[in-house]
């Protein structure tokens, strides 16, 4: 007796309880495929950078001077209300904005200028450009030792030798040698500053500069608009993303200066920024959890001006993906 087997199709239900790979799990499989090479990267990342800011956030909640390490004790917020109340710590921070204020304005007006020229056709340019670039290409403290001994000394520095130049053309063989680092302190960590970070600036607005639409400025010409026509009403509202990403990040890197007030003045003379104080209040104080409190103060801070940074460049990349 033979018997045949039918083979009858699964019904709705059935089928409907089978699994079966999706899109979206595809999906899930190839992004962790992809992030997958970088988790080494990232976990490297987190040992370095944030591990030791929770230790020094930790630190920051104590009292603690290693010179007495047997009276440590938990202070809550004290550090940080100290960090606001001190004098010493309260002059830093003023002097902190004062000097970032003034540098990052200085840079900008000048980067703007070297960006202008050097958005005209001329020759030599390259090599122009090439040495605008140079100072930013200079390691922090060999531009503050540069400054400090080729430019400020008072007895062989490139200014007192110019100054006696200009005084001699006058008639005055032995003019009096000033000595800039003491009699304007601020004012000479400033210079140095502005000098090397100008070509930073110079360079994001030069981007910004040759990122104009052709068409836009041609049409300009064309209608009869002045330079300064064009450049107030089509290149400065074009330049004002590029303006504030320049600002934003020259606070950002200014903020945490520390090579030229420690290198040029030593802190001294009302120059102490916050970094240098937070120096000062580690090593030589020894007062751990005010420093890491101070510290912590900074890096909050730095944060607030990368984040609105990283908008500022976000914006950017859209209104050039919008563009193309």
């Amino acid at each position: 007796m033979s018997t045949s087997l039918t083979t009858q199709p699964p019904s709705p239900a059935v089928r409907s309880k089978q699994p079966r790979p999706t899109k979206q799990r595809k999906g899930g499989v190839r992004a962790w495929a992809t992030r997958a090479p970088l988790l080494p990267a990232l976990v490297f990342l987190i040992a370095v950078t944030q591990l030791p800011f929770v230790a020094t956030l930790v630190i920051s909640l104590f009292d603690w001077n290693s010179l007495s390490p047997d009276e440590r004790k938990f202070a809550g917020l004290s550090n940080y209300t100290s960090v606001f109340t001190d004098p010493e710590l309260r002059d830093s921070v003023l002097t902190t904005v004062l000097l970032t204020a003034s540098v990052v304005i200085a840079t900008v007006v000048l980067g703007l200028l070297l960006a202008l020229l050097l958005d005209r056709a001329f020759f030599g340019r390259g090599m122009v450009r090439t040495l605008l670039i140079t100072p930013f290409l200079i390691v922090p403290v060999s531009a503050a030792l540069l400054w400090k001994h080729a430019l400020y000394n008072p007895e062989y520095g490139l200014l007192n030798g110019a100054w006696t130049w200009i005084a001699g053309l006058f008639g005055d063989d032995s003019p009096a040698q000033p000595d800039w680092i003491s009699g304007m302190p601020l004012i000479a960590v400033e210079a140095a500053l502005v000098w090397q970070w100008t070509p930073f600036m110079m360079l994001i607005l030069l981007a910004g500069l040759q990122s104009r639409p052709a068409d836009m400025m041609e049409a300009a010409h064309l209608d009869g608009a002045s330079g300064w026509q064009s450049f107030r009403y089509l290149t400065l509202p074009h330049l004002r993303r590029y303006l504030e990403l320049g600002v934003l990040l020259g606070s950002v890197y200014i903020v945490q200066n520390f090579d030229a007030v420690f290198t040029i003045t030593s802190g001294g003379l009302g120059t102490a920024n916050l970094p240098y104080t937070i120096y000062q209040t580690f090593y030589q104080a020894h007062e751990y959890g005010l420093a890491s409190a101070a510290g912590v103060v900074v890096v909050i801070g730095t944060m607030i001006i990368a984040t609105f940074a990283l908008r500022v460049v976000s914006s950017l990349f859209r209104e050039e993906a919008n563009r193309a």
